[in-house]
């Protein structure tokens, strides 16, 4: 093909064509520049290709991510109601006990209310490369790009409302750790924790009646029950909808 166009352009300059020559000239030009062009084109629909698919991957990835992230967080949320739920009834119940049959579904109670420990835990592994490795602009949606970004803030901000509830716990639970309360009396009616713990039978068991009546044990318990509901309403449900806004932008991008 190069051959067959140099011949060319030396017959024209041989018979003096030069009109024919500059012709000829432009012609050549135009077709490097349209080779160029095409070469670049298709560099370009390559590397956005390229682009589209790691995008794809990513989103696919984060979806994956986001979901499970939500189930444990619907599933944190249950536990979190249940243990102020029933520190709720727990707080009905203690006027009228007075009886070891009492005291027994009160300890009962007491472990529902204050065993459950409460911390989130997202998956989000594949959301911390695309930050650490300066990926993000990878995904094309500037509104996702943004969320994921704040993402790390929003769950650092509830760890520290979790810290706050677990302090609390630990303050309702230290009053039965006490000389007037008794952890034996209460592994002994309810059979929590492993089998060696059960501690059925043995010595008389210490009443926790009184101190379950204490102003002390309804303040503290009282205080518990209102940072759960606020971890919860403040925290764990803007959350939720947060991570489901996070999903449905990430399903737009998806092909």
């Amino acid at each position: 093909m190069f051959t067959l166009m140099r011949n060319l352009r030396r017959n024209l300059l041989e018979r003096n064509s030069f009109g024919k020559y500059a012709l000829y000239a432009l012609g050549e030009f135009l077709l490097i520049v349209i080779g160029i062009l095409a070469a670049l084109w298709i560099d370009n629909w390559n590397q956005e290709r390229q682009e589209a698919k790691r995008e794809q991957f990513y989103l696919s990835g984060l979806r994956e991510e986001f979901s499970v992230s939500l189930l444990k967080l619907d599933t944190l949320i249950a536990v979190n109601r249940h243990s102020y739920q029933t520190s709720e009834e727990l707080l009905r119940q203690i006027p009228g006990a007075a009886t070891p049959g009492d005291e027994a579904t009160l300890s009962g109670m007491l472990i529902e209310a204050l065993s459950y420990g409460i911390a989130y835990n997202p998956n989000n592994s594949l959301l911390m490369e695309l930050i650490n490795s300066g990926r993000m602009e990878s995904l094309s949606s500037t509104e996702l790009r943004k969320r994921l970004t704040s993402w790390e803030s929003r769950v650092e901000s509830l760890h520290h409302q979790e810290e706050g509830l677990r302090q609390q716990q630990e303050l309702t639970k230290d009053l039965f750790r006490r000389p007037d309360g008794s952890i034996r009396t209460i592994l002994a009616q309810t059979g929590a924790g492993p089998e060696a713990l059960a501690l059925k039978g043995g010595r008389d068991l210490h009443s926790n009646l009184p101190l379950l009546k204490s102003r002390v044990f309804e303040n503290n318990l009282l205080l518990y029950m209102m940072s759960a509901i606020s971890t919860e309403t403040n925290h764990y449900q803007p959350l939720r909808r947060e991570i489901e806004t996070i999903l449905e932008l990430i399903e737009a991008g998806l092909e």
